[in-house]
């Protein structure tokens, strides 16, 4: 892999709403478990990434696609010393079930049924959708998210299964989660939230793993990440968003910030503000960008493009 420096950058289009952008090359990095709000479509141009999901271990090598479905645990890391190289797409639920309900068949709520998908001409659909973002082309970037999401729908796209009646262990961790959001900056031990609900530790943990995916702990700092991000957005300094959702400290939240998102939190507010500065520049493609060939598919893949309808 040429190069070996880790950057990334993490970044929203105002053109494309209800979306995040990322590019990244990592080599040492690894993501701890914790879970998205958004859909993640993340296109894999070289090295391995590996991630942990529903209680394996994944590989999405070159041409390949890691596809994970909103509050879905998982990790992630380098499948190789020399890391890997990726850029990612993250829509939110209802701009997929938006597409989903106009190009495709599916009914209910859309996702994707297997987690990693080997399809280079949606590789190269993802990379478009970012280039045209960086670029400033709104018509670009919005067909190519639209034709990316359409085609990963049509070739692993399924209906996520409906919550059924919840079971009694079911219902104390969502007890548990709601006191936890709750207290989020004062969060109880483990013995006191367990105490609290009637149950024993152990069994707290048991039915907290089952239904999250993860212990409460791990739950809790994925919490204030998310809490954190919503608060950075805001324009909430860094040092003012550690103390508001929990963190001892400034560096506190970096180290997991940095751990879940991928870039730490002053990386990634300053690239929401350069996009709120650029916003109005943003609207049409730069020379640059019109005069540039831009081949049909990832390289050695044959096209077979999608239509919208």
């Amino acid at each position: 892999m040429a190069g070996s420096a880790e950057q990334a950058r993490h970044w929203t289009y105002a053109e494309l709403p209800g979306v995040d952008l990322l590019r990244a090359r990592y080599v040492r990095k690894t993501f701890v478990r914790h879970t998205h709000e958004h859909f993640v479509m993340a296109a894999v141009l070289e090295g391995v990434d590996v991630f942990r999901h529903s209680g394996a271990d994944r590989h999405a090598g070159p041409g390949s696609l890691a596809l994970i479905n909103p509050e879905t645990p998982h990790t992630g890391r380098a499948g190789d010393p020399e890391g890997w190289l990726y850029g990612a797409v993250y829509p939110a639920p209802d701009v997929v079930a938006a597409i989903a309900a106009e190009t495709t068949t599916l009914r209910g709520t859309p996702g994707f049924v297997l987690p990693v998908l080997e399809d280079p001409y949606a590789v190269t659909l993802i990379h478009r959708v970012l280039r045209a973002a960086e670029e400033g082309n709104a018509l670009a970037a919005d067909t190519f998210l639209k034709v990316a999401v359409t085609r990963l729908l049509r070739l692993n796209g399924g209906n996520l299964p409906q919550r059924g009646v919840p079971s009694a262990g079911a219902g104390v961790a969502a007890r548990a989660r709601a006191v936890l959001e709750e207290r989020l900056v004062d969060p109880p031990s483990l013995e006191r939230l367990a105490a609290g609900l009637g149950v024993s530790s152990f069994a707290l943990l048991r039915a907290f793993r089952d239904a999250y995916g993860m212990p409460p702990h791990a739950w809790l700092t994925d919490a204030r990440v998310r809490r954190a991000r919503r608060l950075l957005d805001a324009g909430t300094t860094p040092a003012e968003a550690a103390v508001a959702v929990g963190f001892a400290d400034q560096p506190h939240l970096n180290r997991h910030f940095a751990r879940i998102v991928g870039v730490p939190p002053g990386a990634y507010q300053r690239e929401r503000k350069n996009v709120q500065d650029r916003s109005d520049a943003l609207l049409v493609a730069s020379t640059a960008w019109q005069n540039e060939h831009h081949p049909q598919t990832y390289p050695g893949a044959r096209p077979t493009p999608t239509p919208l309808t």
